[in-house]
């Protein structure tokens, strides 16, 4: 039996039995013992059609005779591709036989063979019942934190706003099934007058076949078995169509359909249709509106009425007749119609280059807070925390970081192109030009408020006039597989020994700087750039790799816990992994202030000396060994105050605090910085272990971002969020409950406030000295892990906290290194820097660090002292804040080290007190001799390390003291700046009493 004749007869089974027994459907028959059952069921089908053929005055017998006389009908070049290879003579013969009543004795009927393809076709059959509960996976709108469009979340093919049948207008309905499907409302699942219409188009036209599917097949094809273009398919279809029909009314599925159905512009359902061609919701469509829609399923591309104005409107005025033929319009309607433009408006899509990490997260918000199955279960409306310019910036600043730290340490490797548009040069060569319209530049903007000047926009490059080269237009369409990379693309025009040359987007050409690639491009590569002076008509250009060193940074707002902006590594594309929320890595001395919070939480100041020299602690329990952490020189600085401590990141220095400093025992000090770290929720629980206080236990960014917030709100943690609400149709979903932030108990606002102010002296001249200027806003701590396998900053100001990390993934178990000398400060604060100031332009505000709450006022004097040796002044100095008990300052700054130590270790000196010796060092602490540049960083071996300085040899050339007062407060009276203003001045003279030898000052 011919193989067509099989795949058609199974496909009359079918519609023999969903036309004459639809509630009795098998989906499985004998091959042998239900021969005479097949036969019985096919003739009872050609019985029915034949009725069809009658109401459609069609003579099936006549057009039969027809094509035996005239084979070519169906056998020729010209015949339709889906009946090449029948057999007319076979095709007659069955045809006697099943619809004349005949046996023949030469039947080519094989039931065998039909059953057999019959049954495998409808083998796992899709349910109509889900179909049924079938929820259509919609698009939603996501909104910036000022309320604007900022993304849409859709899945694929799910672009759409699904609308209730009964909101969407009966002049649209009936547009649809008037075009469509007409006999919608009279059939039940499968047209049998629609599919002999259908084929006797497909007899007498070699075009494209008709399919004579109903509006109820095309719910169940899109929705459920697919679009193969297979007799298997269609089979599939068939059934489940007839099944759906009887457990859903008709606008049950005329609502799936029209909610379901492609209308180009990548839109699904009308609703999103009529927004993305007119601009308007459904509700608000013209009869010519709905007609141009109705008109766009049979084909979305050939109809397309932007590409293809004739066409759509040769469609509009089918479908418009239609209309007027069913009673939908009236004559003048259609007039009106007819001679009415398309109307449609420029394509505008959201077409988003960042932000993907914080959407998956919303998502996976929106799962966990507001039990949505998932932003596409349905359209939302979801208003989220993002701040669209901020989040920009933060991944470019990022993407430029890693980029710079591997060009600076030799570690870029160019693995060739992102893609080559040679194909897409050749295409666009065969085209007709375009026009590039020159323009003058724009001028500059207003200066914004507050003086932001990184908000001034510059003024663009004049684009060249004249037909556009094949190559622009081929850059301007490429897509290009990073899409969330903020460098340029760029197009490789010419290799030479003397240089190479690439297009920009804007049809300008640069000169490219190919570094490693060199000798390694080719024509029309499509290659990423760093545009050296972008404002030249021939600029310089660099060219930048894709980076194998990864990172990520969040900024979260202190008071709310919202996040502003989080990118979760170099690129979206090439890492789902968000390194924000889903990862942990050793902190390394970002965990620091933990233990020095402990400490001035148990009364300890910030001029308390310490012994920056080696110590041993005891095995914890008495099991296990005793811990000796060295610093990266192996040796100390002697007697350091508890600030320069923290400023310089001394390692030592930080375990010392735990022998007498925190509790009067190790363990004991170590179970209170444990207990400050769970109420403050960095981790679950603490690995009980004295690495820990330097960083050893891996922790999320997340997590350290809301600490860090806690230190900027004197010790309020807020709850990092990204999900404001949700809505659907109006109507609220879910709201983030508003809520403050909850006190860490663990430490007083004086110990946090003390705290901020010792981390604004690590921006200001610490390990993080590359912010100095603008550490009158910002303080922070940096961190190094062991063997600088994470280099961070975490810090902050008044209103935001940022955390920045760079380093590798070690999915593959294997940590690998930044490189000697790859510290926090060196990879990270760049980022980070850039990061506060990008914040600054987009609307947050940029204020110096605030003063102490009025709950911590009362508790606080600001006193003089001198910033290296820790003592109490007279006058002049730098102003530190003390803690006052019981209306009295505490003097600790001998309580670690011993008064007589110190003077035992004191070294001849001209005027008898710390000041520089003869060989120039200062035995407790001098700026200069002791500066992390020339000891190095200390690493603990062999868990964490300390920060080197790399702007040591800057600080060098400074000629007066670096811990300059804090500037702004006057509050005892004095005239002494206070601790956050804009001062940047030298220091008053230090004033000397001959008389005074290492005692308190008797004021106190």
């Amino acid at each position: 039996m011919n193989a067509i004749l099989i795949k058609l007869f199974a496909t009359a089974l079918t519609l023999s039995q969903v036309t004459t027994r639809p509630e009795a459907v098998k989906t499985g028959f004998d091959p042998v013992a239900d021969r005479d059952q097949v036969v019985q069921i096919l003739r009872d089908g050609c019985a029915h059609m034949r009725k069809a053929f009658d109401i459609e005055d069609i003579n099936l017998d006549e057009l039969i005779t027809t094509a035996m006389e005239d084979p070519s009908t169906v056998a020729g070049d010209n015949a339709p591709k889906i009946l090449h290879g029948l057999d007319l003579g076979e095709l007659n013969t069955s045809y006697k036989q099943f619809c004349k009543g005949e046996n023949p004795a030469n039947s080519p009927f094989d039931a065998r063979a039909v059953i057999e393809f019959y049954n495998n076709a409808v083998k796992d059959l899709p349910s109509a019942e889900a179909l049924k509960d079938s929820k259509l996976p919609g698009a939603s709108t996501i909104l910036d934190n000022s309320g604007k469009t900022y993304s849409e979340a859709f899945e694929a093919n799910g672009r759409r706003r699904v609308l209730p049948i009964a909101e969407i207008p009966d002049m649209v309905q009936k547009a649809f099934v008037a075009a469509e499907d007409k006999r919608f409302y009279q059939h039940h699942g499968i047209d049998e007058r629609g599919v002999i219409r259908a084929f006797i188009g497909n007899l007498a036209s070699p075009g494209r076949p008709a399919g004579g599917s109903t509006i109820t097949q095309q719910v169940v094809k899109n929705l459920s078995v697919g679009d193969d273009v297979t007799y298997e398919r269609k089979i599939r279809e068939m059934i489940v169509a007839s099944r759906l029909e009887q457990i859903q009314t008709k606008p049950q599925i005329l609502g799936l359909y029209l909610n379901g159905i492609y209308l180009g512009r990548g839109s699904y359902g009308v609703e999103m249709a009529a927004k993305s061609w007119f601009g308007k919701s459904v509700g608000q469509l013209s009869v010519a509106e709905a007609a141009l829609l109705a008109g766009l399923p049979k084909g979305p591309n050939y109809y397309n009425p932007e590409k293809y104005p004739d066409r759509a409107r040769e469609r509009r005025g089918y479908v418009l007749s239609r209309m007027k033929e069913d009673g939908v319009i009236t004559e003048e309607q259609l007039a009106e119609a007819q001679k009415s433009d398309l109307g449609i408006r420029p394509f505008e899509t959201v077409r988003r280059d960042s932000g993907f990490y914080f959407v998956e997260h919303l998502g996976r918000e929106a799962r966990t807070f507001a039990g949505l199955e998932s932003l596409t279960s349905a359209s939302y409306t979801v208003r989220s925390t993002v701040n669209a310019g901020l989040q920009t910036a933060v991944e470019a600043a990022l993407q430029d970081g890693l980029a710079n730290y591997e060009r600076g340490v030799g570690r870029v490797f160019y693995d060739g192109p992102e893609v080559n548009l040679a194909e897409s040069v050749k295409r666009f060569e065969a085209m007709p030009p375009v026009m590039e319209t020159a323009l003058p530049p724009p001028p500059p903007e207003p200066v914004p408020p507050r003086g932001r000047k990184a908000a001034l926009k510059q003024p663009q490059p004049v684009k060249p006039a004249g037909p556009k080269p094949a190559w622009q237009r081929a850059l301007q369409a490429a897509r290009p597989l990073l899409y969330d990379v903020h460098w340029p693309l760029a197009v490789v025009l010419s290799t030479s020994k003397s240089g190479t040359k690439v297009g920009l987007a804007d049809g300008r050409v640069a000169n490219l700087d190919a570094g490693g690639a060199r000798g390694r491009l080719q024509l029309y590569d499509a290659v990423r750039v760093k545009l050296i002076d972008p404002l030249s008509r021939a600029p310089r250009a660099q060219l930048r790799v894709r980076p194998a060193v990864q990172g990520a940074a969040v900024v979260l707002e202190n008071k709310t816990g919202r996040i502003l902006a989080m990118t979760g590594g170099f690129s979206y594309p090439l890492s789902q992994l968000n390194r924000v929320t889903q990862t942990v890595r050793q902190p390394g001395s970002t965990l620091k202030p933990l233990t020095y919070l402990a400490a001035l939480n148990a009364g300890l100041q910030p001029n308390t000396l310490v012994m920056d020299s080696p110590v041993t602690l005891p095995p914890i329990g008495g099991a296990g060994d005793s811990w000796s952490p060295k610093n990266y020189d192996g040796g100390g600085s002697g007697p350091i105050t508890l600030r320069r401590g923290l400023e310089f990141s001394k390692n030592l220095v930080t375990a010392r605090l735990l022998q007498g400093g925190i509790a009067e025992k190790a363990p004991a000090s170590l179970k209170r910085v444990c207990d400050i770290a769970l109420e403050a929720q960095l981790y679950a629980e603490c690995e009980n272990y004295y690495p820990f206080v330097l960083g050893a236990q891996p922790v999320r960014m997340i997590d350290l971002a809301s600490f860090y917030a806690a230190i900027a709100n004197e010790g309020a943690r807020p709850s990092a969020y990204a999900l404001e609400s949700v809505e659907k149709d109006g109507k609220a979903v879910f709201t983030h409950a508003a809520k403050a932030p909850v006190r860490i108990g663990s430490a007083d606002r004086v110990a946090f406030y003390q705290l901020k102010t010792m981390l604004q002296g690590v921006t200001q001249h610490g390990t993080a000295a590359a912010m100095s200027g603008i550490s009158q806003y910002v303080a922070g701590k940096t961190g190094t892990s062991e063997n600088e396998n994470d280099a961070w900053f975490a810090g902050f100001t008044n209103e935001i906290s940022v955390v920045v990390w760079v380093g590798y993934d070690n999915a593959d178990g294997i940590r690998k290194t930044l490189g000697r000398g790859q510290t926090g400060g060196h990879v990270s604060v760049p980022i980070a820097k850039a990061i506060f100031q990008a914040a600054w332009a987009n609307g947050v505000p940029r204020t110096a660090l605030a003063p102490p709450s009025p709950e911590a006022l009362g508790q606080i004097a600001d006193l003089p002292i001198d910033p290296r040796s820790g003592q109490r002044l007279s006058g002049g100095g730098f102003l530190e804040h003390f803690r006052k008990k019981n209306g009295q300052v505490a003097d600790t700054q001998y309580n670690l080290v011993p008064r007589e130590t110190m003077y035992a270790m004191r070294p001849d000196s001209e005027d008898g007190d710390f000041g520089n010796s003869e060989n120039g060092a200062d035995v407790a602490g001098d700026y200069y001799s002791n500066r992390p540049g020339r000891s190095g960083s200390d690493l603990l071996d062999p868990f964490a390390q300390n920060d080197a300085d790399p702007y040591a040899s800057r600080r060098t050339q400074q000629r007066y003291d670096p811990y300059q007062n804090w500037p702004g407060r006057s509050r005892y009276g004095q005239t002494q700046p206070s601790p956050f203003g804009d001062d940047e001045g030298y220091p008053r003279p230090r004033r000397r009493d001959p008389d005074y030898l290492f005692g308190d000052d008797p004021r106190y």
